[in-house]
């Protein structure tokens, strides 16, 4: 399998760096399930190969993917429609053209719906529970049915539609790259990427849906295929300039991967700084990320300290920000000392958890009032030192 988006064969002119405009069709190396038997989850390591890219990148960085939809989706909504898939049609203002079905697959989004599609697709139906769901009025309803649902649950809760297809994906968005937090060191890694993916599935709306990229990731991309890839810098995250400097890393899940990559950097580079990671999941035997990695850097003494969570283990759920809270005292004297703090993962809870956590820890440890906590964080972040990379 190859995907061929926008650079099928990395034909254009090698004068051209490769980007997100011009993406580098990386090799995969390998593609395995980070998680055990009995795991709820499927986290997938994938490394790629750079070899020949002239890509380069530093621990933080990002990598994105230009992912395909889902084959089976792209057919049932044509079948559903009753497209002609060979039929060609325009995807952009420059008249650029594509067959209907690359078109679906390669070029728009079409899990994703947003206002101003529905706004627009009403003029194509004369259905009026549509043509009530666009008004003003209904604004916090229109958003509330975007989310969630996709095109295919557009055309089927509002036909009979009187629109070619041509029409229907003129409303439609090109397809955004996916970022992913780069899990390796280049340093330590000669021409490979890695890659920490979880695997997106849910059920909502009666259908089960698939994230666009890490189920692609999980289910079709094997070994040998390629991918298109760009680095992404991320100037707001990453290691301190200096060595000798001290980090605490909390990354529960798929968040551990910009700190593998740190890890992997200060063993070659040898740092003296002391390293700290708090990692969680769900059950030590299933979810544990990267154990033995983590075991063995712990047993060589480039990782300090590893302090784990498995919220699904214990009769009350433990997780990384309680881990913060039974160290407090440490976890102070590591700040006090110039340590570097980084979050990495879900930004609805457990960055405010942590957040919260590490507040809590600088108010009891510290001896401060709760707004005199918020302000040492707040200096903390003016100096570089605490820096969050959440999603």
């Amino acid at each position: 399998m190859q995907l061929t988006l926008e650079n099928p064969k990395n034909t254009k002119s090698d004068t051209l760096p490769f980007s997100r405009s011009n993406p580098f069709q990386a090799k995969v190396l390998k593609n395995i399930n980070l998680n055990g038997t009995g795991s709820s989850k499927e986290t997938r390591h994938i490394e790629l190969s750079l070899k020949d890219s002239g890509l380069s990148y530093a621990p933080g960085d990002a990598l994105g993917i230009i992912p395909e939809n889902d084959p089976e989706l792209v057919a049932t909504l044509t079948e559903e429609m009753e497209w002609d898939e060979e039929a060609v049609v325009i995807v952009n203002k420059q008249g650029d053209t594509l067959l209907l079905k690359e078109a679906l697959t390669t070029y728009f989004e079409i899990t994703l719906l947003t206002r101003k599609i529905l706004q627009q697709a009403v003029a194509y139906t004369d259905n009026e529970k549509l043509q009530k769901l666009v008004l003003a009025e209904n604004a916090n309803q229109l958003k509330e049915y975007c989310y969630g649902r996709d095109l295919l649950d557009m055309l089927r809760d509002f036909g009979p539609w009187k629109a070619s297809a041509q029409e229907i994906v003129s409303l439609l968005r090109k397809m955004t790259p996916r970022l992913y937090s780069i899990a390796s060191s280049l340093t330590a890694n000669p021409d490979e990427v890695h890659l920490t993916i979880g695997a997106v599935r849910y059920t909502v709306h009666n259908r089960d849906r698939n994230g666009v990229c890490s189920v692609l990731c999980a289910d079709r991309v094997k070994e040998g295929d390629t991918l298109p890839v760009f680095v992404q810098a991320n100037k707001h995250f990453h290691m301190p300039e200096f060595k000798d400097k001290d980090i605490i890393m909390v990354g529960p899940g798929t968040g551990i991967a910009p700190f593998r990559s740190f890890i992997q950097e200060r063993a070659i580079n040898k740092a003296t700084g002391r390293s700290w990671l708090f990692f969680g999941g769900q059950h030590v035997a299933a979810d544990f990320l990267y154990q033995n990695e983590l075991e063995k850097y712990q047993h060589d003494g480039v990782l300090t300290r590893l302090d784990s969570a498995f919220s699904r283990d214990t009769a009350h759920k433990v997780y990384v920000q309680h881990k913060m809270l039974e160290n407090s005292k440490e976890l102070f004297n590591w700040l006090e000392n110039g340590a570097y703090f980084y979050i990495c993962g879900d930004k609805e809870h457990m960055a405010k958890d942590v957040n919260e956590a590490l507040i809590s820890v600088i108010e009891k440890e510290g001896g401060l009032a709760r707004d005199a906590a918020e302000a040492y964080l707040k200096d903390m972040q003016q100096q570089g030192r605490y820096q969050r990379d959440v999603y």
